[in-house]
């Protein structure tokens, strides 16, 4: 049996507990993997208390800034040490890529991947999560703006969400157009030894052709007062819950950009209403009519 290669992933880390919990999560999705941790750092980066205790032993403007810079690329190191340590213990090979900013850490980490060209991005999500949930300005940009797949992992998953990671299945969003095709392309590639399940949500007519020998599953959503975005992300939620699946899989577009600015994107919904982790995929069109 061919051995699957290592995926090469770049995770978005800043210590906080929902990025540690997106490394744990992903490590049981892709087992073999290298990993860069990045930590993208802005300046001044340090605690007022820090910052009166340098203040106060420094005796010129200068050396204070000096010492920020110094004491803030310390810390940053430190805490892209901690990712790399959590990754190797997990079972990945994983390297600190640390790198100073000023703002848009998200749009940053999107540049990064664009330069290394890794299988795949890794983001944890930060508030709530389900229907209530609030992705945060680094995961939210980053899905928004990234050229390749994107995991984001809910902000916290009940024993039995993280038992599922084990050996749930993969569903993917699937409405027979490219964008679909490319999220079942990427499905396929990073998780070779998974059960892929296609659903099809209210499509008239259904989109039960597929490539390969996938299995096709037609859904009609309860919900139908919501806009098609919602309707179609609810559906597939509620589903993977069923299913206990380890991630739902979307394209991050609709049928055309114009139906996606009126209608609101499925990618987006499904990252508000699931409670798993959702990969995104993005097409390199504008537009994927099918």
């Amino acid at each position: 049996m061919t051995e699957v290669p290592a995926a090469r992933v770049i995770v978005g880390y800043d210590g906080s507990r929902s990025a540690s919990a997106a490394i744990e999560v992903a490590v049981s999705l892709i087992p073999r993997a290298h990993a860069w941790i990045g930590h993208l750092w802005t300046p001044p980066f340090a605690s007022e208390a820090l910052r009166r205790r340098l203040w106060a032993n420094a005796a010129t403007m200068n050396e204070f800034i000096d010492a920020l810079e110094r004491e803030g690329a310390a810390e940053a190191n430190r805490l892209a040490a901690m990712g790399v340590t959590l990754a190797v213990a997990a079972g990945w090979e994983a390297e600190a890529l640390v790198e100073r900013t000023y703002g848009g850490e998200g749009l940053h980490l999107t540049q990064l991947a664009e330069k290394l060209a890794p299988d795949l991005v890794l983001v944890g999500s930060r508030g709530l999560d389900g229907a209530k949930a609030i992705l945060g300005s680094v995961s939210d940009m980053v899905v928004h703006y990234a050229s390749g797949p994107v995991i984001v992992v809910p902000n916290s998953l009940l024993t039995a969400e993280r038992e599922a990671m084990a050996d749930g299945p993969v569903i993917v969003g699937w409405d027979g157009s490219a964008g679909a095709q490319a999220a079942l392309a990427a499905a396929a590639r990073l998780f070779p030894t998974r059960k892929l399940q296609l659903v099809s949500v209210d499509q008239n007519p259904p989109h039960t052709a597929a490539t390969g020998d996938y299995e096709v599953i037609s859904l009609t959503p309860e919900e139908r007062h919501a806009t098609a975005a919602r309707t179609v992300a609810g559906a597939l939620a509620a589903y993977a819950r069923r299913r206990r699946a380890a991630l739902v899989v979307v394209g991050s577009r609709g049928r055309s950009a114009v139906r996606e600015m009126l209608l609101g994107s499925v990618a987006v919904a499904t990252l508000h209403h699931a409670y798993s982790p959702v990969m995104v995929v993005p097409h390199p069109t504008s537009s994927d009519v099918s």
